[in-house]
């Protein structure tokens, strides 16, 4: 089965951060692809252990929006 998750990447110094917006998973890598690479190994894991998450992936039926706000 495939699941989708939302990510949203940021730059932290040197690294690359990643974070799955449905799942709160986060990771990081030294490039954008390995930032990605790596959190999908990590929510791999993650829903390994968490049955119910994985069963609210699998439900969602639209991405959530994802917008900026300037203040």
């Amino acid at each position: 089965m495939t699941y989708r998750s939302t990510i949203v990447l940021s730059r932290e110094g040197k690294w690359y951060v990643a974070r799955s917006v449905e799942l709160g998973v986060v990771s990081q890598g030294r490039s954008i692809n390995d930032a990605k690479k790596n959190l999908r190994e990590a929510i791999e894991l993650y829903l390994e252990d968490q049955p119910r998450a994985k069963r609210a992936l699998a439900k969602q039926e639209e991405a959530p929006l994802v917008t900026s706000l300037e203040i």
